[in-house]
């Protein structure tokens, strides 16, 4: 049964609102908000499968225990910025870049304490480089989910820190 036309109208102007909104929601992502989610979904993505990794392969209990929280943590965070991104109109990937699955293929070869004290180091690594984008986008994002997630997430960072500096090498 074909629409009568007021309620086609409605239709196509819901349509188009709607579309608007979208718009809208788009336009205020900066190129710098983009550049912040590119960069964090792929950190977290490695730090969830590192995590997952020191869980099979620490030699330590502290090490998997360690791997279990960031496993946990940033799997967390990572659905909450892959919502707030699709949302704002942005893509989020699936898988790690090359950069990343670089690392993780090499971390993979380690066992042992060779793989607990690599752990350890490139989570600190990680982990500096993700708070300065986090404390960056706080600082100078546009949008204001991504800046709330960000305030939000640099706690999560600074705790992990703090947690992996008490693991010695």
């Amino acid at each position: 049964m074909p629409y009568s036309r007021p309620t086609a109208r409605l239709f196509l102007s819901a349509t188009l609102s709607l579309a608007g909104l979208v718009a809208a929601q788009a336009a205020t992502v900066s190129d710098e908000d983009k550049a912040f989610v590119a960069k964090v979904s792929q950190g977290g993505m490695y730090e969830v499968e590192l995590g997952k990794l020191a869980e099979d392969k620490g030699a330590r209990q502290d090490i998997k225990d360690q791997g279990n929280t960031e496993a946990h943590d940033h799997g967390l965070v990572g659905d909450k910025l892959k919502s707030i991104a699709t949302s704002a109109g942005l893509s989020f990937p699936d898988t790690l870049n090359a950069e990343f699955q670089g690392r993780l293929d090499r971390m993979k070869s380690l066992s042992g304490a060779a793989f607990d004290s690599a752990y350890v180091k490139d989570m600190k690594a990680i982990h500096d480089a993700d708070g300065a984008a986090f404390a960056k986008e706080v600082k100078s994002g546009t949008n204001p989910d991504l800046k709330a997630f960000a305030a939000e997430t640099y706690r999560i960072v600074q705790r992990h820190l703090g947690e992996l500096g008490a693991k010695t090498n």
